[in-house]
């Protein structure tokens, strides 16, 4: 089944922000806004939800921190113990001072490295997945704003278009998707 979408475009981000927000207060529902940048307090606006991001980094670091014990117990206390500055080497909790600094660095990279594919598979920009991009110039100098008929019960193409007519538009297009 296919699907008209409106893009309206816009050159400034705090115009984008009003015609969300004059949008928005007329009821209509809109489902995404593309920028070259973050435009802050737009969340709200539109109405995006917080993730739960966090607790995947939450999770990521705990995994890091897992595997880098686990490797460290196995390098430095079972496969080859070594007698540094007289530590004792036949107990991992009597060496975790030493440790601390490896197992810190550990977790933040599994973190980020976690954050990174988490961040590219939630906006599916991994190779191989389509881009969902309206219009190149969103990556440079133009804001979009996404309206889907679908979503907007009680307002026809028309009707949006007219509304986005109101608000300081620089262009405006109509589109069907599969």
């Amino acid at each position: 089944m296919a699907d008209k979408v409106i893009y309206a475009m816009y050159d400034d981000d705090d115009t984008t922000k009003d015609a969300a927000k004059l949008l928005v207060g007329k009821g209509v529902h809109v489902s995404e806004v593309y920028s070259p940048f973050p435009i802050h307090g737009l969340d709200p606006i539109i109405g995006v939800k917080h993730t739960r991001l966090g607790i995947n980094a939450f999770i990521y670091g705990i995994t890091g921190t897992m595997l880098a014990m686990i490797a460290i117990r196995y390098m430095m206390i079972v496969d080859w113990p070594m007698n540094i500055g007289g530590k004792p080497n036949f107990d991992f909790f009597h060496n975790i001072p030493s440790f601390v600094p490896i197992l810190f660095e550990f977790t933040v990279l599994c973190a980020a490295h976690g954050m990174a594919f988490t961040y590219f598979l939630r906006n599916k920009t991994l190779p191989g997945m389509p881009a969902r991009n309206p219009d190149p110039r969103t990556t440079d100098d133009r804001f979009v704003i996404e309206l889907k008929l679908e979503d907007n019960h009680g307002f026809s193409a028309e009707e949006l278009t007219a509304l986005c007519k109101q608000t300081e538009i620089v262009e405006i297009e109509e589109k069907v998707i599969k």
